[in-house]
């Protein structure tokens, strides 16, 4: 008889006039999260007044663009918060002066909802009359990371503490900006983006829109649609993440010189690297001259993305474009004659700071480290995503790796927009339990079952757990892991029946063991679980997993292990290197395994860079730290040695020769970030939110390493240095303590100038306690040391 899941399911671009007010946001910093595993929760406190409004006549059905005007009058400048929403994108003037720049998220913390941003608006205002103009965007379609609402509609509202101010209603001012247009020549944007091709007609401008001092007597009152929370845009969810760090308007890299006359040659700019820009210019001309801007990346991946173009008006102006797109270089394709005076790009991005830090006395894993830290954030905005130029989706196998790096490379900000997929995810959950990536989407609903599996488990929504102590997140997506897990079966051998969900995929590459990926995901899956479970107090469920992983394992090593090495009955083909990683990293592999293993996985080389992290995090967790590295190098040179490109690829070669399209950023590549500050330098937390951390080297053939890990209680700085005699400077942040492995054998362990141990006689150290850690193939000594500053000296 099948044996279920044990489950006890307690609850079942500007013109002339425009560029005056382009300036960097000073708003960025006001959107930092506070307490994100609470603040995703809050709809709002106070009930919407205001009215979603839009313009009376709307052209065309996408790709939209609305103009919104208000004047108003306040006596206390003070202590007001602007509440907004909008389908899909907007940017805010208030007095002239640039306030927001690209507001609003994508649509979809549920398949019915939609997000709002609050705005702390102290200091920005006037006594007396005030003027807010907004720009709105209207997607108009579905993609792999929006789902539209159908209707381009604003909502907005002003409070100083609890009165209401402003709200939207028909005493606003609303026209379509006539100087965008809907639609544009072939190519179009793939179907996997909401976005569409950038189309500004400078002749049809309205010069100074923005201003207070514009008349508006002409343009008609907005259109009335419904009130406060109503369909198509129902409950609105407060933003989770932070507005998005602006860096100004600045000059390329050898930038030509200006002025000059185009002579209608594609005109090329260097980025400083692969990042989220979006193109401004300053020319001379005469009008009606189409001027076409994109990046070298405008069919990264082997799909069409966004481009921008401009028409021209008469005279000097300025324009940017304000879809952002990414690249390496900046292309402008002016036509001859037109003076081109300055070329400028804004890069904006996710309000975090690269926090963390890695080097070692092997160039090679530094530049690897920084090459995945560069990949890791350009692919954060709205949502994490696999590639910021064909798709821009959450796919989850990508997030759980691009978490697990962030925890290690970025500032805290960054978990927040972890637990804002997190909920997404759990949000999107189907009546029949199953959940699916990518979301939030329109135009996609598969499930990929191994990783959803991998969501759920050990590295995705327990890592963010044992990362930060957010134990109020993993309270709020429980239930939802509980019942997706529910919808697993074991077959009459005890081991997974496999689900199809909507597509089997398992990873890219060749000979993919898909029932032995499977089941070593469920168990990781289960082991995260059983853990969640005991955090949440629920011993009982705990029990119940500890009891079944026990039987599981069993079964799986009784049916899947041939002698040296795992397959499953029904495969053929070389032996699954993804799979004898995941073996190891889930625990179903004991260590009497992992010499048969390390032979397999010196001959086999199979999968892809998403799932070659497991592998080599298996070779180090089994004690192969120079084969890692060697590994680790061999596979992904060609990304980090490349001279010119920044970030890593989807696939070990680009375009035709990598997987899946071949985008030259894919975060799921930068696994070795993580396993260099893991394992390498050896800091990971014991306890959740860093309690209790472990200092555990493993420098292989290196002879240098250092590294900062920025954990909730603080920076963890660890410097070590092996050429000569072990030595280790490390400082343990505030409230947080450390268990700190030494290597085997020592004789002699010196901490601050004070002997610790001498051949064998321990002495007392001010806040270092002496310990020994058994380990399967070894013992090694360690230390538990207090908060503080440690210089330590092995011989």
């Amino acid at each position: 008889m099948a044996t279920k899941f044990i489950s006890i399911i307690s609850r079942v671009v500007f013109s002339s006039s425009l560029s005056l007010f382009i300036t960097c946001c000073a708003n960025a910093k006001e959107g930092a999260p506070v307490s994100p595993g609470k603040q995703i929760n809050s709809r709002t406190d106070i009930p919407w007044q205001a009215h979603w409004i839009t313009a009376e006549k709307i052209p065309g059905q996408k790709n939209v663009w609305l103009a919104f005007r208000r004047t108003f009058n306040v006596k206390d400048t003070a202590l007001s918060t602007l509440r907004i929403a909008a389908d899909s994108k907007y940017w805010l003037w208030l007095n002239d002066k640039l306030v927001i720049f690209e507001g609003g998220l994508k649509r979809g913390p549920t398949p019915q909802d939609t997000y709002y941003d609050q705005i702390n608006l102290a200091g920005k205002l006037q006594p007396g009359g005030n003027t807010m103009a907004i720009l709105l965007w209207y997607f108009g379609k579905e993609g792999m990371s929006h789902k539209s609402s159908g209707k381009a509609g604003l909502i907005a509202e002003m409070y100083q503490e609890d009165r209401l101010i402003l709200q939207t209603d028909s005493t606003w001012k609303s026209i379509p900006h006539p100087a965008y247009t809907s639609e544009s020549a072939d190519p179009q944007p793939n179907w996997r983006l909401p976005e569409s091709n950038i189309i500004f007609d400078a002749r049809e401008d309205i010069p100074g829109w923005q201003r207070a001092g514009f008349d508006d007597t002409l343009w008609p009152n907005a259109k009335m649609i419904c009130k406060g929370t109503c369909p198509p845009w129902n409950q609105l969810f407060k933003r989770p993440i932070p507005f998005w760090k602006d860096y100004g308007l600045r000059d390329y890299a050898r930038a030509p010189r200006y002025p000059f006359t185009s002579t209608g040659d594609t005109i090329t700019c260097s980025l400083p690297y692969n990042t989220q820009v979006t193109p401004f210019l300053r020319v001379k001309a005469t009008a009606g001259h189409k001027i076409t801007m994109l990046t070298d990346h405008y069919k990264g991946g082997s799909e069409y993305n966004m481009r921008a173009e401009y028409i021209t008006q008469e005279g000097v102006q300025s324009y940017e474009s304000l879809g952002w797109i990414n690249g390496h270089k900046m292309h402008y394709i002016i036509p001859a004659g037109i003076e081109v005076l300055e070329l400028k790009f804004r890069e904006t991005g996710y309000y975090t700071t690269f926090a963390g830090k890695f080097t070692c006395s092997d160039p090679f894993y530094t530049r690897l480290w920084q090459k995945a830290l560069r990949t890791l954030y350009v692919t954060m905005r709205d949502n994490y995503m696999d590639c910021p130029d064909r798709e821009r989706a959450q796919w989850w196998g990508d997030v759980v790796l691009e978490s697990g790096e962030a925890f290690y490379a970025l500032d805290r900000n960054a978990d927040a927009l972890t637990y804002k997929g997190m909920l997404e995810l759990m949000n999107w959950q189907r009546p029949d339990s199953t959940i699916f990536s990518p979301i939030p989407a329109g135009n996609w609903d598969k499930e990929l079952p191994g990783q959803m599996l991998a969501s759920v488990g050990y590295y995705g929504f327990y890592n963010y757990y044992l990362h930060t102590g957010d134990l109020e997140a993993i309270r709020n997506v429980y239930p939802s892991v509980e019942r997706y897990l529910s919808l697993w079966d074991l077959d009459q051998q005890g081991v997974l029946k496999l689900r199809q969900g909507g597509w089997t995929w398992g990873d890219w590459g060749e000979n993919r063991d898909v029932p032995l990926l499977m089941n070593t995901q469920y168990y990781l899956a289960l082991e995260g679980f059983k853990l969640m479970s005991a955090a949440l107090g629920e011993s009982s469920k705990a029990g119940q997993m500890e009891e079944q992983m026990a039987a599981f394992k069993d079964n799986f090593n009784r049916l899947f292990w041939q002698g040296d090495h795992y397959q499953s009955p029904g495969h053929r083909g070389a032996v699954d290197d993804r799979s004898q990683g995941l073996a190891v990293v889930s625990g179903l592999a004991d260590p009497e395994k992992y010499p048969a293993i390390f032979k397999v996985l010196q001959k086999e080389y199979h999968a892809s860079p998403y799932m070659e992290k497991y592998i080599l995090e298996a070779l180090f967790q089994m004690g192969y730290p120079s084969f890692a590295l060697q590994r680790m190098k061999k596979r992904f040179s060609p990304m980090v040695d490349h001279p010119t490109i920044t970030t890593l690829w989807e696939g070990w070669g680009i375009g035709a020769k990598g997987f899946g399209g071949g985008t030259a950023n894919h975060a799921w590549s930068g696994g070795g970030l993580t396993l260099l500050s893991q394992y390498v330098a050896g800091v990971s937390p014991v306890d959740p939110g860093y309690e209790t951390f472990q200092v555990k080297p493993q420098l292989g053939d290196l002879t240098e390493v250092l590294a900062v890990v920025p954990s909730v209680k603080g920076d963890i700085k660890v410097h070590i240095q092996t050429l000569n005699r072990y030595d280790m400077q490390l400082e343990i942040p505030k409230g947080s303590k450390a268990i700190v492995f030494l290597p085997p054998g020592a004789k002699t362990i010196e901490i601050n100038g004070t002997i610790l141990i001498r051949d064998g006689v321990s002495k007392r150290v001010k806040g270092v306690t002496l310990v020994e850690k058994g380990q399967e193939r070894h013992k090694q000594p360690a230390i538990q040391a207090d908060p503080g500053q440690y210089h330590i000296v092995v011989k």
